[in-house]
């Protein structure tokens, strides 16, 4: 499953490539795609006719702000055939180094702003192509902007899930899962205090709790296992037992494995793809995840495995304790 650093990669790719740009229809080839509204037809004339002016992520969320629409719904046709709008010029740059910036809060909510949804779930892909391009058979849903280009949403397992959020609502209100995220790990919220106190007095293992998104946002079984290796704690230690000491490191490597993996472009195991079609790069450097059987990096002992709450959970009994 695509997790932050991986949606982070998506969002960058997203806001370079996409911006101010009319969406001129679209193709809903799954409905059951389509979270809200519950008519694909009524989603795909929400979003016609509007541009997007940039894209948040919240967790592992995306979400995109739409001005208001650029043609009267009413008139012209799907699939590009809008009228002209202006070229893509001076795209949002990436991130870059600043750690408050993949973060970035939502505009506060006006009756200007519409909002596009989409949560990759576990196999779920964003792809920028020609329209020409021949379409993969797990294409769920096609976006058409201007210029022949589209973003297509592809998805194998079909649990990835798109809103459409209309400007007289919150994006909360409707897609409810934003409104039981914790805070992101790269919020100032996500202080050693915070996390000492989310996990006090918890009788489970640590690395199930950081797997919970109400604990920490964005944070799934890949970068959890990488985190508690950095910070020499086993999967299996209870919360309860951490230490201050322990918490402040686990905090300060969690940031850092999420900063690495962005900058590799996240990790490509099986399915995920950036917008442009390109594996992510962080699975080659892994320390622990995906490597059972195989040397520890740092001291040789062989990587271990076993199972959490349903999750593998990879490990290094030398270097974590």
């Amino acid at each position: 499953m695509p997790e932050l650093p991986e949606v982070e990669t998506v969002r960058q790719g997203l806001n370079q490539l996409t911006l101010n740009q009319e969406i001129t229809g679209g193709d809903v080839l799954l409905h059951r795609t389509i979270a809200y509204p519950f008519s694909a037809d009524d989603f795909v004339t929400g979003i016609k006719g509007s541009a997007i002016t940039t894209w948040h992520r919240r967790g592992k969320y995306l979400l995109a702000e739409l001005t208001l629409p650029l043609i009267d719904k009413g008139q012209g046709g799907q699939g590009g055939q809008g009228g002209e709008i202006a070229s893509l010029s001076s795209p949002t740059p990436p991130c870059g180094k600043s750690l408050a910036r993949l973060h970035t809060p939502l505009t506060p909510h006006t009756p200007l702003t519409s909002y596009l949804g989409v949560h990759l779930r576990m196999t779920g892909q964003l792809l920028w192509l020609r329209r020409e391009e021949p379409l993969h058979k797990h294409t769920r849903v096609r976006l058409f902007f201007q210029d022949g280009w589209e973003l297509r949403f592809v998805d194998q397992r079909t649990f990835g899930q798109m809103w459409w959020v209309s400007a007289n609502q919150a994006p909360e209100n409707i897609i409810t899962g934003l409104a039981k995220l914790a805070v992101d790990p790269f919020s100032r919220e996500f202080t050693v205090d915070y996390l000492a106190e989310k996990l006090k007095n918890k009788r489970r293992p640590i690395k199930t709790a950081l797997l919970d998104q109400s604990v920490v946002a964005g944070l799934g079984n890949i970068y959890a296992d990488e985190a508690l290796f950095m910070s020499g704690i086993l999967p299996e230690t209870m919360c309860i037992d951490l230490q201050r000491e322990q918490i402040e490191k686990l905090r300060s490597q969690i940031i850092k494995v999420l900063e690495t993996s962005i900058e590799a472009g996240g990790t490509t195991f099986s399915n995920f793809l950036n917008v442009k079609g390109i594996n992510g790069n962080y699975g080659g450097v892994a320390w622990v995840y995906n490597r059972t059987g195989e040397p520890c990096r740092v001291c040789g002992t062989e990587i271990q495995q076993t199972r959490l709450a349903g999750r593998s959970s990879h490990f290094c009994l030398q270097c974590q304790r």
